[in-house]
């Protein structure tokens, strides 16, 4: 956050800017509107067959409990508006997991707290006297989230009239240990102990603790479980329950899902899993979480006074290692041995490098250990104050009026700022005294900035950019605008960061033309200002100045590999492959160039080995691997018995940006879960409930089809369609890659493929229409997944704006938002590098549940 004051050490480095939680979030961000049909329901990117609601911001699904034939959805809700703020619990509800009924708001927030996450259950033996035995009351356990004091303590509430109207509990909060840390309540009938289990989050401390209740009122602590596998971010939304193994009902394990927010597997919210026994007090883990790298030759171990042959410049690497600290969970962790290197020294204000001595590349793999900030090496930067190259300035704002240039609002004052405001963390970067500068009185205000027109003479145009990183498309902007012929060109925004640096924009097909600069802050939330400085126009482009937290290898003075941390004091293994560089001289280089919160970087035990270190990511076990599944939970008592799960299809890193309107979020495909034993693993697998079949409309089918290298269309164009259900077999051939590509036209595409190489299923969303209204949205998104005698076997749901692919037995899945244009709607197969056989594909036409 823009405000969040100077990181401290300990306790709290992990969450040193705010993250995101499974109910409290980042800092909301307007919505970015997308050309939508008036029609409801009908709107550009509207879910057909997933669960939207009709307007506003939606997130976490809650409370899912069967009733009276009944499946209950409740979700966070924010009934006043389309990004994230005033948490209620929504409401709907399913016959069938598949067709939604919403309805009215269930438990509002209101003037003392809002209500976060948890979860519902039929108290049908009337243990806590809010229903009758003949008329059991649905208790929902959810979060207070106090607004006075922002600390997170356990709440109930009461329906009798099958979840319809609900009263809070007069003796709320029923379990608080005082911390703001403490959410997401799973509360299930746990019959052995003929008591209610909850299963909450200690969300900072990355553990899991279990309490039980005989009246859901009085809780007693049982036990912790972690910090174990991913804990690069703050856990969040766990949910416990038991699963036979492989269908036999004599061997039973149970499944933890902890979901993690950042620090998921491909950036950002995710969901992981453990699979272990409880004992109705204890869960234990089949794997402890130990890991053993490969062993190999260890170059630099930081164990001694000094750094050796390692040659520092700046101060932010001092004279040598630090002694690692004594272990604390919530501080520095993951160092080996007895010191390691931290460019933290008591603040993040230093800056500098540790570079090694020149080496002779002699092994596959280099193997280390980094933690600390998540700022990664950008090609192209520079260390160092990056000098402006030569041309003719239009604005250096160092004056005391604004000039010629006109403003509108109140963000902009009526002159140029003089470096920092009152209230701002500390403005960096910009040449001279002045700059536009529109945190004033906060982020509150809001305004433009015009330039005076000016011919573009040059071929490029460089400027100080700095401030909040919302783009110019999207409604709440903050933003530096090149209009040409009243048409936005060019745009740029800062990097949710005081520090300015350097951009360029290329306008060498504009020469000769009539342009003008808008300044744009449209936002009043968290990071909603802009920085601007030192406007000029060159025939040379100006290089942005280095922000990066990494360790580096050079070759040539070139970086060829560069790793970062994740925002965390937990320092992890990573990797090197170095079977490209064999023979060459090179040299490793730790680089801390930034200033701003988690500015530093850490590193550790360098080893020269002949098989790549896992990172405890690539070690974790993932629910789902897409960027889009998130604060995934599952419903109790289902009438059948089968376990069901649902999550968010959304990440907090781009969350309140996605470019839909009058509503934001959508839930996933309500999923069936199992445990299979998968490559001699038990593995949590899942497919989409039976029942959506139900939506099915015309079937195309193809089969035994030879897919030669490049791309073709599906059945002659037949099966094309914004909304599919896709089931296919493939046989390997030679080719590299291949699969489907799904929502084609004007140069738009979404794949889904399998990389027989590396025996991964992925999903790439580059091409998926608009994929620019955040940084970290475009990418690819990949899983393991091992082909069986030959033959890949897929499954595939396409929405309006989501795919969710399965491949095998659900053993891998990627869940993924995408934007395409509406008339995007083709569908081809592909393969790369050779040949592939699709041996069967069936495709159905997805109907509306609303229909």
């Amino acid at each position: 956050m823009s405000r969040a004051p100077a990181l401290r050490r300990v306790p709290r480095r992990l969450v040193a800017a705010a993250v995101a939680t499974c109910a409290l979030t980042v800092t909301a961000v307007a919505p970015q509107a997308a050309a939508e049909d008036s029609r409801p329901y009908t709107e550009t990117y509207r879910p057909q067959f997933h669960f939207s609601p009709a307007k506003d911001w939606l997130n976490d699904p809650n409370g899912l409990v069967w009733y009276q034939g009944e499946y209950h959805l409740f979700y966070q809700y924010n009934p006043s508006g389309s990004t994230w703020g005033n948490m209620s619990w929504g409401h709907a509800v399913s016959k069938d997991l598949v067709r939604w009924q919403e309805l009215p708001l269930a438990i509002p927030h209101d003037d003392r707290e809002m209500v976060f996450s948890g979860s519902a259950v039929v108290d049908r033996n009337n243990t806590t006297g809010f229903g009758t035995r003949t008329n059991p009351a649905m208790v929902a356990v959810y979060t207070s989230h106090y607004k006075d004091s922002g600390k997170q303590a356990q709440s109930l509430a009461y329906s009798t009239d099958r979840g319809r109207t609900w009263t809070k509990y007069a003796g709320n909060p029923v379990l608080d240990i005082g911390s703001k840390e403490f959410r997401d309540p799973k509360v299930q009938w746990y019959a052995p102990t003929k008591s209610w289990l909850m299963t909450v989050s200690l969300s900072t401390e990355r553990k899991v603790r279990f309490y039980s209740s005989k009246d859901l009122k009085t809780w007693t602590h049982l036990s912790d479980f972690g910090p174990q596998g991913a804990v690069g971010g703050v856990w969040e939304c766990p949910d416990l329950f038991p699963l036979p193994v492989d269908g036999d009902p004599r061997r039973t394990k149970w499944a933890l899902v902890v979901n993690i927010n950042p620090g998921g597997i491909a950036g950002g919210s995710a969901a992981q899993y453990f699979v272990g026994d409880f004992d109705g007090t204890k869960f234990t883990p089949d794997n402890d979480g130990s890991y053993t790298p490969p062993p190999g030759v260890v170059m630099q171990d930081f164990e001694g006074a000094d750094y050796g042959s390692w040659q520092t410049t700046g101060t932010a690497f001092g004279s040598g290692p630090v002694p690692a600290p004594a272990p604390d969970p919530s501080g520095t962790n993951g160092f080996e041995g007895k010191g390691l290197v931290d460019s933290f020294r008591g603040s993040d204000s230093e800056t500098g490098t540790l570079t090694s001595a020149p080496f002779t590349v002699d092994s596959p793999y280099l193997n280390f250990k980094v933690g600390g900030g998540r700022h990664p090496y950008v090609p192209g930067s520079v260390m160092g104050d990056s000098p402006a190259p030569a041309g003719e300035i239009l604005a250096d704002f160092e004056q005391d009026t604004y000039g010629s240039w006109t403003t509108t609002g109140t963000a902009f004052g009526t002159s140029p700022a003089h470096g920092t405001l009152p209230g701002q963390n500390p403005v960096s970067g910009h040449t001279g005294t002045g700059l536009v500068n529109t945190f004033l009185n906060g982020d509150a205000t809001t305004g433009t900035l015009t330039s005076p027109e000016f011919t573009i003479t040059a071929k490029h145009l460089n400027l100080l950019v700095g401030g909040g990183d919302h783009p110019s498309g999207s409604d709440a902007p903050t933003a530096v605008r090149l209009v040409v012929d009243g048409k936005t060109v060019r745009s740029a925004t800062g990097a949710d960061s005081e520090s300015l640096n350097w951009v360029s924009w290329d306008l060498g097909a504009l020469a000769g033309r009539t342009a003008h600069l808008e300044v744009v802050d449209e936002n009043t939330g968290g990071w909603g200002h802009i920085l601007l400085d030192q406007v000029m126009l060159s025939d040379t482009p100006a290089r942005p100045r280095s922000r990066e937290t990494t360790v580096n290898l050079l070759i040539d003075g070139k970086v060829v590999h560069s790793a970062t941390g994740a925002d965390s004091g937990t320092l992890d293994w990573a990797s090197f492959d170095l079977r490209a560089h064999q023979g060459k001289q090179a040299t490793i280089q730790i680089v801390d160039m930034n200033t701003a919160g988690w500015g530093h970087v850490m590193a550790d035990h360098f080893v020269a080995a002949d098989q790549p270190a896992r990172s405890n990511l690539q070690r974790a076990d993932w629910v789902d691997y897409g960027k889009d599944y998130y604060a995934a939970v599952s419903w109790e008592d289902s009438p059948d018995g089968k376990r069901r799960m649902i999550g968010w299809m959304n990440n907090w890193q781009y969350g309140n940006n996605t470019p839909t309107s009058p509503w934001r979020g959508a839930q996933s495909i309500p999923r069936e879960m199992a445990l299979r034993t998968v490559n001699g693993r038990i593995r949590l697998t899942q497919q989409p409930v039976s029942t959506v079949a139900s939506l099915h409309g015309p079937l195309t089918s193809v089969r035994s089809t030879r897919i030669a290298a490049g791309s073709m269309p599906l059945a002659a164009g037949r099966a094309d369609g914004k909304a599919l259900d896709i089931r296919a077999t493939f046989t390997l051939g030679d080719a590299k890659r291949f699969g489907f590509k799904v929502r084609t036209g004007q140069g738009q595409e979404t794949v889904i493929g399998y990389d027989r190489e590396t025996q991964e299923l992925y999903v790439d969303r580059t091409r998926s229409g608009a994929v620019d209204f955040h940084r970290d949205f475009p990418g690819i998104q990949r899983a393991p997944l091992t082909a069986k005698n030959g033959k890949v076997e897929l499954r595939i749901l396409v929405d309006w704006s989501s795919v969710e692919a399965f491949g095998g037995q659900g053993e891998a899945v990627i869940t993924d938002q995408i934007f395409p244009s509406p008339d995007s709607d083709g569908i081809q197969l592909f393969a790369e590098g050779g040949s592939a056989r699709l041996d069967s594909a069936n495709v159905w036409q997805m109907q509306s549940y609303r229909s």
